[in-house]
């Protein structure tokens, strides 16, 4: 399976349910607050487990370009027309 087609949530200590957006790096992911999206978390797995690093709307909203822009170039259409949906209902 696809890792950007699953849903995927995890629960934020304080902020309640997160929603991810998608895989910005091997072990990091883009959520946010599953409800109003406006509250943004690179959530990195290590050995330790999930460490939550609270982002701007600015920065997550770059990295999903990156993010978008490498489907791109790699070619992997289907992932790049979910991910574009993601973008445009989040950021638009």
């Amino acid at each position: 399976m696809n890792p950007e087609s699953s849903e995927t949530y995890i629960n934020h200590p304080t902020w309640g349910l997160l929603y991810r957006i998608c895989m910005v790096d091997e072990n990091q992911e883009l959520f946010t607050t599953l409800y109003a999206q406006r509250l943004f978390f690179l959530v990195t797995t290590d050995a330790k487990g999930l460490k939550f690093q609270p982002i701007g709307r600015t920065e997550a909203r770059m990295l999903l370009e990156n993010r978008l822009r490498n489907l791109r170039r790699s070619g992997q259409t289907q992932d790049y027309d979910q991910l574009q949906s993601i973008f445009q209902r989040t950021f638009q």
